[in-house]
């Protein structure tokens, strides 16, 4: 099994719009960035487990937990005229842009906070998301941060 982190804006698309989505599912799509989008064709299995995690908002932090439930396929909302993430040189025979879907596992007691994630840092033994000037939507997290992270929600 892997972990990532998928980072959303709740304005746009947070979980409680996940949570109230039929089987508590939805496409995680809009990816248009070429690492994010690698991350996902190469490493994301279904039944991985993620970080729900709330970003470009007055508190950043992991909100909850989601389940890969689909593995990738092509992302619709490129080929779509009236998406805002329409990719007007893609093509639906060789597709750029891709998508999962995941799934609600549930929602943190508490929500681990960007900045508490900052304090464990030495801990976090580099943690992506800490890494200065890092925008990726979709990170990678190692079972041993994954774990740790977990921790910090009963501290909390």
């Amino acid at each position: 099994m892997q972990y990532w982190l998928l980072k959303s804006e709740p304005g746009t698309f947070g979980i409680n719009d996940l949570a109230m989505r039929p089987k508590q599912t939805e496409p995680w799509y809009g990816i248009r960035n070429y690492t994010a989008r690698n991350f996902m064709r190469d490493g994301m299995k279904k039944g991985d487990l993620a970080f729900f995690y709330h970003s470009s908002c007055a508190e950043p932090g992991i909100m909850g937990i989601a389940k890969i439930v689909r593995e990738v396929y092509p992302d619709s909302s490129a080929f779509d005229p009236k998406s805002e993430w329409l990719d007007p040189k893609g093509d639906p025979a060789n597709p750029r842009w891709l998508m999962v879907d995941v799934k609600l596992v549930r929602k943190l007691k508490h929500p681990i906070s960007l900045q508490v994630l900052r304090e464990h840092a030495d801990a976090l033994d580099d943690f992506t998301l800490l890494r200065r000037g890092n925008r990726l939507s979709i990170l990678p997290v190692t079972a041993a941060q994954w774990e740790y992270i977990l921790g910090l929600e009963i501290e909390n």
